[in-house]
């Protein structure tokens, strides 16, 4: 088996990348294959060659095949989507030393990790890699996590360590605000 790698992505990156985004976004997946976790979010080539551009998207590639990818970006960045804007609404926020604000965090998300390499320790090695790009920057990470999207939950908490610091509710849809201290 060919090693994984992981790196920054690149232009280059982006139609491989689709492909994966494709094969977990939820709207494609049967109730029982949202089980297994899903992302939401679908990606333009757009949206993609700008976070590309402000080095946020991290690859874990076997070859030129992407089998997981990691977000990072700005609270700006992430504004575009009306989810992130209900989330800003509830800063700043208290978490452990820091007080959690646009200033001094930064989005981490979505995750998807190929169901061929889950639980193999990738998502860990994904994480690790972006958090070591992003360090420097930021004292804190943040994401939300949909409550029905158990596996995610679970990686994050149990797995890397994430802290669940409140709840909120958008479109019909109930999220638990993670952060995490870098």
């Amino acid at each position: 088996m060919q090693q994984i790698i992981t790196k920054i992505a690149t232009i280059a990156d982006i139609e491989s990348f689709l492909i994966l985004q494709e094969k977990y976004l939820v709207v494609n997946l049967s109730e029982e294959e949202k089980k297994d976790g899903f992302v939401t979010t679908p990606f333009t080539v757009e949206q993609l060659t700008e976070i590309i551009g402000k080095e946020g998207l991290f690859l874990a590639k076997q070859g030129n095949r992407v089998v997981g990818y990691a977000f990072a970006g700005t609270w700006e960045y992430f504004s575009q989507w009306a989810i992130v804007r209900q989330m800003a609404k509830m800063l700043p926020l208290d978490f452990g030393k820091h007080q959690i604000t646009a200033e001094n965090s930064f989005q981490y998300g979505p995750i998807c990790i190929d169901m061929e390499f889950r639980g193999t320790g990738l998502i860990q090695q994904l994480f690790d890699f972006m958090r070591s790009k992003m360090v420097d920057k930021f004292p804190v990470s943040v994401t939300f996590i949909n409550k029905i999207n158990e596996r995610s939950r679970k990686a994050h908490v149990d797995k890397l360590g994430w802290k669940i610091i409140a709840d909120f509710q958008y479109n019909n849809n109930n999220y638990y605000f993670l952060g995490f201290e870098m």
